[in-house]
Protein backbone atom coordinates (compact mmCIF):
# COMPACT_ATOMS: atom_id res chain seq x y z
CA UNK A 1 0.00 0.00 0.00
CA UNK A 2 1.42 3.32 -1.09
CA UNK A 3 2.08 5.76 1.66
CA UNK A 4 -0.45 8.55 1.22
CA UNK A 5 1.80 11.06 2.93
CA UNK A 6 4.59 10.28 0.48
CA UNK A 7 2.33 11.09 -2.46
CA UNK A 8 1.37 14.44 -1.05
CA UNK A 9 3.47 17.40 -2.11
CA UNK A 10 5.35 19.12 0.67
CA UNK A 11 3.59 22.23 1.86
CA UNK A 12 4.82 25.36 0.15
CA UNK A 13 6.33 28.05 2.24
CA UNK A 14 4.13 31.12 2.47
CA UNK A 15 5.08 33.74 -0.06
CA UNK A 16 6.22 36.90 1.66
CA UNK A 17 4.99 40.13 0.19
CA UNK A 18 7.71 42.36 -1.05
CA UNK A 19 8.06 45.31 1.20
CA UNK A 20 8.36 48.71 -0.35
CA UNK A 21 11.83 50.10 -0.69
CA UNK A 22 12.92 52.59 1.97
CA UNK A 23 13.02 55.39 -0.58
CA UNK A 24 9.48 54.64 -1.80
CA UNK A 25 8.31 54.50 1.80
CA UNK A 26 9.88 57.87 2.55
CA UNK A 27 8.28 59.39 -0.54
CA UNK A 28 4.90 57.97 0.46
CA UNK A 29 5.23 59.39 3.96
CA UNK A 30 6.30 62.76 2.57
CA UNK A 31 3.37 62.91 0.17
CA UNK A 32 0.92 61.84 2.90
CA UNK A 33 2.18 64.66 5.11
CA UNK A 34 2.03 67.14 2.23
CA UNK A 35 -1.45 66.00 1.18
CA UNK A 36 -2.76 66.56 4.70
CA UNK A 37 -1.60 70.18 4.59
CA UNK A 38 -4.38 72.08 2.82
CA UNK A 39 -2.40 75.33 2.69
CA UNK A 40 0.57 73.60 1.02
CA UNK A 41 -1.73 71.95 -1.53
CA UNK A 42 -3.32 75.31 -2.30
CA UNK A 43 0.15 76.78 -2.83
CA UNK A 44 1.13 73.87 -5.05
CA UNK A 45 -2.02 74.28 -7.14
CA UNK A 46 -1.34 77.98 -7.67
CA UNK A 47 2.28 77.25 -8.60
CA UNK A 48 1.14 74.62 -11.09
CA UNK A 49 -1.27 77.07 -12.72
CA UNK A 50 1.39 79.79 -12.92
CA UNK A 51 3.94 77.40 -14.39
CA UNK A 52 1.47 76.13 -16.97
CA UNK A 53 0.60 79.71 -17.97
CA UNK A 54 4.28 80.58 -18.36
CA UNK A 55 5.12 77.40 -20.32
CA UNK A 56 2.11 77.58 -22.64
CA UNK A 57 2.64 81.28 -23.40
CA UNK A 58 6.36 80.78 -24.01
CA UNK A 59 5.80 77.88 -26.41
CA UNK A 60 2.89 79.40 -28.30
CA UNK A 61 4.51 82.82 -28.66
CA UNK A 62 7.67 81.16 -29.97
CA UNK A 63 5.44 79.55 -32.62
CA UNK A 64 3.91 82.91 -33.50
CA UNK A 65 0.58 82.12 -31.80
CA UNK A 66 -0.97 84.57 -29.35
CA UNK A 67 -3.41 82.97 -26.91
CA UNK A 68 -3.89 86.17 -24.91
CA UNK A 69 -7.05 88.23 -25.45
CA UNK A 70 -4.97 91.19 -26.64
CA UNK A 71 -1.40 91.94 -27.59
CA UNK A 72 0.18 92.79 -24.20
CA UNK A 73 2.54 95.35 -25.73
CA UNK A 74 0.13 97.01 -28.19
CA UNK A 75 -0.81 100.55 -27.14
CA UNK A 76 -4.18 102.09 -27.97
CA UNK A 77 -4.57 105.56 -26.48
CA UNK A 78 -8.29 105.62 -27.31
CA UNK A 79 -8.84 102.90 -24.70
CA UNK A 80 -6.67 104.34 -21.92
CA UNK A 81 -7.81 103.88 -18.31
CA UNK A 82 -10.83 101.69 -19.05
CA UNK A 83 -12.08 100.22 -15.79
CA UNK A 84 -12.51 96.43 -15.41
CA UNK A 85 -15.38 95.28 -17.61
CA UNK A 86 -16.50 92.35 -19.75
CA UNK A 87 -14.22 93.42 -22.61
CA UNK A 88 -11.18 94.10 -20.45
CA UNK A 89 -11.36 92.00 -17.29
CA UNK A 90 -8.61 93.91 -15.47
CA UNK A 91 -9.13 97.18 -17.34
CA UNK A 92 -6.48 99.02 -19.36
CA UNK A 93 -3.46 101.11 -18.40
CA UNK A 94 -2.43 104.65 -19.34
CA UNK A 95 -1.46 103.50 -22.84
CA UNK A 96 -4.63 101.52 -23.44
CA UNK A 97 -2.94 98.13 -23.05
CA UNK A 98 -5.00 95.26 -21.64
CA UNK A 99 -3.84 94.67 -18.06
CA UNK A 100 -5.14 91.09 -17.94
CA UNK A 101 -2.98 90.16 -20.94
CA UNK A 102 0.02 91.97 -19.45
CA UNK A 103 -0.34 90.29 -16.06
CA UNK A 104 -0.46 86.85 -17.68
CA UNK A 105 2.45 87.69 -19.95
CA UNK A 106 4.46 88.95 -16.95
CA UNK A 107 4.20 85.49 -15.39
CA UNK A 108 6.87 84.25 -17.80
CA UNK A 109 9.41 86.85 -16.72
CA UNK A 110 8.83 86.63 -12.97
CA UNK A 111 8.99 82.82 -12.85
CA UNK A 112 11.91 82.52 -15.27
CA UNK A 113 13.97 85.09 -13.35
CA UNK A 114 13.08 83.46 -10.04
CA UNK A 115 13.98 79.93 -11.16
CA UNK A 116 17.17 81.00 -12.94
CA UNK A 117 18.38 83.15 -10.04
CA UNK A 118 17.69 80.43 -7.48
CA UNK A 119 19.48 77.87 -9.67
CA UNK A 120 22.61 80.05 -9.71
CA UNK A 121 22.61 80.69 -5.97
CA UNK A 122 21.73 77.06 -5.13
CA UNK A 123 24.48 75.50 -7.25
CA UNK A 124 27.26 77.94 -6.35
CA UNK A 125 26.27 78.26 -2.69
CA UNK A 126 25.90 74.52 -2.14
CA UNK A 127 29.28 73.75 -3.71
CA UNK A 128 31.06 76.47 -1.71
CA UNK A 129 29.38 75.45 1.54
CA UNK A 130 30.09 71.76 0.96
CA UNK A 131 33.76 72.46 0.22
CA UNK A 132 34.14 74.62 3.29
CA UNK A 133 32.34 72.21 5.59
CA UNK A 134 34.23 69.15 4.32
CA UNK A 135 37.77 70.52 4.15
CA UNK A 136 37.55 73.03 7.00
CA UNK A 137 40.61 75.03 7.97
CA UNK A 138 41.69 78.03 5.90
CA UNK A 139 39.42 77.23 2.97
CA UNK A 140 36.36 77.14 5.22
CA UNK A 141 37.43 80.35 6.95
CA UNK A 142 37.97 82.13 3.62
CA UNK A 143 34.62 81.05 2.18
CA UNK A 144 32.63 81.90 5.29
CA UNK A 145 34.24 85.33 5.73
CA UNK A 146 33.38 86.11 2.12
CA UNK A 147 29.79 85.03 2.78
CA UNK A 148 29.72 87.24 5.88
CA UNK A 149 30.81 90.23 3.82
CA UNK A 150 28.00 89.63 1.32
CA UNK A 151 25.46 89.17 4.12
CA UNK A 152 26.53 92.42 5.78
CA UNK A 153 24.84 94.37 2.95
CA UNK A 154 21.04 94.19 2.43
CA UNK A 155 20.37 91.90 -0.52
CA UNK A 156 18.30 94.37 -2.53
CA UNK A 157 20.93 97.11 -2.13
CA UNK A 158 23.64 94.69 -3.22
CA UNK A 159 21.54 93.65 -6.21
CA UNK A 160 21.08 97.30 -7.16
CA UNK A 161 24.86 97.82 -6.89
CA UNK A 162 25.48 94.83 -9.18
CA UNK A 163 22.92 96.14 -11.66
CA UNK A 164 24.52 99.58 -11.59
CA UNK A 165 27.89 98.01 -12.39
CA UNK A 166 26.67 95.54 -15.03
CA UNK A 167 23.85 97.53 -16.61
CA UNK A 168 20.14 96.98 -17.07
CA UNK A 169 18.45 93.95 -18.54
CA UNK A 170 16.83 90.63 -17.72
CA UNK A 171 20.07 88.62 -17.79
CA UNK A 172 21.77 91.14 -15.48
CA UNK A 173 18.84 90.92 -13.07
CA UNK A 174 19.08 87.12 -12.96
CA UNK A 175 22.81 87.26 -12.22
CA UNK A 176 22.46 89.99 -9.58
CA UNK A 177 19.63 88.26 -7.70
CA UNK A 178 21.44 84.92 -7.90
CA UNK A 179 24.73 86.29 -6.56
CA UNK A 180 23.26 88.03 -3.51
CA UNK A 181 21.51 84.80 -2.38
CA UNK A 182 24.60 82.56 -2.47
CA UNK A 183 25.50 82.96 1.25
CA UNK A 184 22.18 81.51 2.43
CA UNK A 185 22.75 78.22 0.59
CA UNK A 186 26.43 78.15 1.50
CA UNK A 187 25.65 78.38 5.21
CA UNK A 188 22.98 75.68 5.04
CA UNK A 189 25.22 73.33 3.05
CA UNK A 190 28.19 73.90 5.35
CA UNK A 191 26.27 73.12 8.53
CA UNK A 192 24.70 70.01 6.99
CA UNK A 193 28.03 68.72 5.66
CA UNK A 194 29.72 69.20 9.03
CA UNK A 195 27.05 67.05 10.70
CA UNK A 196 26.96 64.39 7.98
CA UNK A 197 30.69 63.88 7.46
CA UNK A 198 31.06 62.39 10.96
CA UNK A 199 28.80 59.44 10.06
CA UNK A 200 30.21 55.94 9.74
CA UNK A 201 29.49 55.54 6.02
CA UNK A 202 31.56 58.64 5.28
CA UNK A 203 34.46 57.30 7.31
CA UNK A 204 34.11 53.97 5.50
CA UNK A 205 34.29 55.74 2.14
CA UNK A 206 37.46 57.51 3.27
CA UNK A 207 39.02 54.23 4.38
CA UNK A 208 38.20 52.53 1.08
CA UNK A 209 40.13 55.24 -0.76
CA UNK A 210 37.34 57.26 -2.37
CA UNK A 211 38.46 60.70 -3.49
CA UNK A 212 37.23 63.74 -1.61
CA UNK A 213 35.20 64.99 -4.56
CA UNK A 214 33.54 61.58 -4.95
CA UNK A 215 32.67 61.54 -1.26
CA UNK A 216 31.22 65.05 -1.42
CA UNK A 217 29.14 64.59 -4.56
CA UNK A 218 28.10 60.95 -4.14
CA UNK A 219 27.82 60.41 -0.40
CA UNK A 220 27.32 63.80 1.24
CA UNK A 221 25.30 66.03 -1.11
CA UNK A 222 22.52 63.44 -1.75
CA UNK A 223 21.98 63.27 2.03
CA UNK A 224 21.63 67.02 2.59
CA UNK A 225 19.18 67.85 -0.21
CA UNK A 226 16.08 68.23 2.00
CA UNK A 227 16.94 71.54 3.74
CA UNK A 228 18.45 72.92 0.52
CA UNK A 229 15.36 72.08 -1.55
CA UNK A 230 13.11 73.69 1.03
CA UNK A 231 15.25 76.82 1.08
CA UNK A 232 15.24 76.93 -2.73
CA UNK A 233 11.44 76.74 -2.80
CA UNK A 234 11.17 79.63 -0.37
CA UNK A 235 13.98 81.41 -2.22
CA UNK A 236 11.91 81.58 -5.42
CA UNK A 237 9.40 83.83 -3.64
CA UNK A 238 12.24 86.11 -2.54
CA UNK A 239 13.60 86.18 -6.08
CA UNK A 240 10.17 87.13 -7.44
CA UNK A 241 10.03 90.02 -4.97
CA UNK A 242 13.55 91.14 -5.87
CA UNK A 243 12.65 90.98 -9.56
CA UNK A 244 9.63 93.17 -8.95
CA UNK A 245 11.73 95.59 -6.87
CA UNK A 246 14.36 95.92 -9.60
CA UNK A 247 11.62 96.36 -12.19
CA UNK A 248 9.98 99.02 -10.03
CA UNK A 249 13.28 100.90 -9.94
CA UNK A 250 13.65 100.60 -13.71
CA UNK A 251 16.64 98.25 -13.54
CA UNK A 252 14.99 95.04 -14.68
CA UNK A 253 13.06 94.26 -17.84
CA UNK A 254 12.84 97.27 -20.10
CA UNK A 255 9.64 98.49 -21.82
CA UNK A 256 7.51 97.60 -23.60
CA UNK A 257 7.72 94.09 -22.18
CA UNK A 258 5.33 93.30 -19.33
CA UNK A 259 6.84 92.82 -15.89
CA UNK A 260 4.87 93.15 -12.67
CA UNK A 261 7.28 95.50 -10.88
CA UNK A 262 7.61 97.74 -13.92
CA UNK A 263 3.81 97.82 -14.26
CA UNK A 264 3.55 99.04 -10.67
CA UNK A 265 6.20 101.69 -11.21
CA UNK A 266 4.52 103.12 -14.30
CA UNK A 267 1.08 103.16 -12.68
CA UNK A 268 1.96 104.61 -9.27
CA UNK A 269 0.99 108.11 -10.41
CA UNK A 270 -2.57 106.89 -11.02
CA UNK A 271 -3.14 105.25 -7.66
CA UNK A 272 -6.22 107.40 -6.98
CA UNK A 273 -7.52 108.06 -10.48
CA UNK A 274 -7.05 104.50 -11.82
CA UNK A 275 -6.27 102.16 -8.92
CA UNK A 276 -6.93 99.05 -11.02
CA UNK A 277 -3.65 99.67 -12.87
CA UNK A 278 -1.79 98.88 -9.62
CA UNK A 279 -4.13 96.45 -7.90
CA UNK A 280 -3.87 93.57 -10.36
CA UNK A 281 -0.06 93.52 -10.83
CA UNK A 282 0.25 93.83 -7.05
CA UNK A 283 -2.12 90.92 -6.53
CA UNK A 284 -0.12 88.83 -9.01
CA UNK A 285 3.08 89.42 -7.01
CA UNK A 286 1.33 88.73 -3.70
CA UNK A 287 -0.34 85.54 -4.92
CA UNK A 288 2.89 84.17 -6.40
CA UNK A 289 4.96 84.89 -3.30
CA UNK A 290 2.25 83.49 -1.02
CA UNK A 291 1.98 80.29 -3.08
CA UNK A 292 5.70 79.54 -2.89
CA UNK A 293 5.80 80.34 0.83
CA UNK A 294 2.84 78.08 1.60
CA UNK A 295 4.28 75.23 -0.45
CA UNK A 296 7.76 75.74 1.00
CA UNK A 297 6.45 75.59 4.57
CA UNK A 298 4.48 72.44 3.80
CA UNK A 299 7.46 70.85 2.09
CA UNK A 300 9.65 71.62 5.08
CA UNK A 301 7.19 69.89 7.40
CA UNK A 302 6.87 66.92 5.03
CA UNK A 303 10.64 66.43 4.79
CA UNK A 304 11.15 66.71 8.56
CA UNK A 305 10.55 63.29 10.18
CA UNK A 306 10.08 64.92 13.58
CA UNK A 307 7.10 66.95 12.37
CA UNK A 308 5.44 63.82 10.94
CA UNK A 309 5.49 62.13 14.35
CA UNK A 310 3.44 64.92 15.95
Amino acid sequence: MTDINAQQEPPKAPVEEKSASPRASRLADMWASLASNKAALAGLLIIFILVMIAVVLTVTQAMGINLLPYDPNQANMEKAFIKPCAEHWFGTDQLGRDIFSRVLDGTKISLSVGLAAVSISLIVGTILGAMGGFYGGRLDNLIMRLMDVILSVPSILLAIAFMAAMGRGLDKAVLAIGLVSIPEYARIARSCVMSVKANDYIQAAIVTGDSNLRIIFRHILPNITSPIVVRATLGISTAVLDTAALGFLGLGVQPPFAEWGDMLARSRSFIFSAPHTLIFPGLAITLTVLAFNLFGDGLRDALDPRSRRR
